[in-house]
């Protein structure tokens, strides 16, 4: 590895097509230099143009980039003879040896196999970013002046970074492993009670990137389609993110309502669904992921505390959650691409409207019905409403269930 002369603060640039794998690439170097300056960019051409126009400190590289690939990019770089030579850390899906020898006379200050090994990659960061024994800290960002709430709140509906984390990631991965490496299957039932993960996965498996047909609607068809190496990554980045654990107590038990009225659901939805030979796990997904844009919003209100921001507990947070609340997950799910069946479902969680709608939608609506009934309310009263009455279900199924 070449040694460099590091500025006071270095400035990165990240060229991967992949959004989901741009991101976690973004959070693993922001978690060494949280002071980075960084360029993000999904194609080689632009690669190349921002190379030639920005003394950037670092570039990290995907080899399989749209247009202009990212060898051809440290071509043109290396063909400029800067001296000391540009850092560049090539990533690449082609492990073989031929591959490796075709971008070795390009002198890559590190060749990475894909799916990524986040401890080495966070050891090669750390090797080209920090001299000998350095610490950055960055503080949190202030407020702009005279920022409201309200206005803090809409501005960041479009940025959120989605829902906090309600699993233990490092706890969910360590249990999932066995001496062959990490069982999927055992990681789906670590982690399939939390929506955040839930999105980010099924959300992942439907990106451009994957290169695959049908969409993914469940947890355990995203983790299938990504395989242990990328679904690890993505699950272990999303730790690494501002707030992606909620510290303050009482948004913290705010979150802990909206997330068991989601296991609710999706319970209620899966049950429905295996009495009526209906699709189980596609259910049980939407009901999960019903109240996102709520927990979202939880997460953007820490955020706010922790930028200066005042917050009466009391009050401004449940007027917060009725303003905002369903306008974060609807902005989340289209902004994350979920498959529109299952955004669907999710919708019909809420209400069924007009026109026809599918078996599924109906088990939604009532297993959300169901998951709001107080302890001391019975089910009489939906066994009468027309939901039931188009399920076909009755009381003593109503009554099974609720037990």
């Amino acid at each position: 590895m070449t040694a460099v002369e590091l500025p006071a603060v270095p400035r990165v640039l990240i060229a991967e097509a992949d959004p989901w794998s741009r991101d976690l690439l973004k959070q693993v170097l922001l978690n060494v230099r949280c002071d980075a300056r960084l360029d993000l960019c999904a194609d080689g051409q632009e690669a190349m143009s921002l190379l030639g126009e920005v003394p950037y400190d670092l570039a990290i590289v995907d080899w399989e980039l749209p247009g202009v690939d990212g060898l051809n990019v440290l071509r043109s770089v290396r063909q400029r003879k800067r001296n000391p030579p540009l850092p560049f850390i090539l990533m690449s899906s082609r492990n073989d040896s031929a591959s490796v020898r075709e971008a070795l006379p390009l002198a890559p200050t590190a060749y990475l196999a894909k799916p990524l090994n986040m401890e080495s990659l966070t050891e090669r960061l750390q090797g080209l970013l920090l001299n000998a024994g350095q610490e950055v800290f960055c503080e949190v960002p202030a407020l702009a002046p005279g920022m409201t709430l309200s206005v803090f709140l809409e501005r960041r509906r479009e940025q959120a970074d989605g829902a906090p984390l309600m699993t233990d990631v490092q706890v969910a991965v360590k249990r999932s492993l066995h001496p062959n490496g990490l069982d999927l299957k055992l990681l789906e039932e670590e982690i399939r009670t939390d929506p955040q993960i839930t999105a980010v996965l099924i959300a992942a498996a439907n990106s451009a990137a994957q290169h695959h047909g049908a969409a993914v609607q469940t947890l355990a068809q995203a983790l299938h389609r990504l395989g242990t190496g990328q679904s690890m990554n993505l699950i272990l980045g999303l730790a690494l993110k501002r707030s992606a654990r909620l510290s303050d107590p009482c948004l913290a038990d705010y979150a802990e309502r909206y997330w068991g009225l989601s296991l609710h659901t999706a319970e209620y939805a899966r049950t429905l669904a295996r009495l009526l030979d209906l699709d189980q796990e596609r259910c049980y997904c939407a009901g999960m992921l019903h109240r996102l844009g709520d927990l979202a919003l939880l997460r953007c209100l820490q955020e706010w505390k922790q930028a200066g921001g005042e917050l009466d507990e009391l009050e401004e947070v449940g007027d917060a959650l009725a303003e905002f609340g369903a306008a974060y997950g609807s902005a989340l799910r289209t902004r994350w691409r979920l498959p529109l069946e299952l955004r669907e479902l999710i919708a019909s969680v809420y209400q069924l409207g007009g026109g026809v709608y599918s078996r599924e939608a109906l088990v939604m609506n009532m297993a959300a019905q169901m998951a709001r009934l107080t302890e001391h309310e019975g089910v009489e009263e939906l066994a009468k409403s027309r939901t039931a009455r188009l399920l076909k279900i009755g009381l003593p199924e109503l009554m099974r269930m609720r037990k």
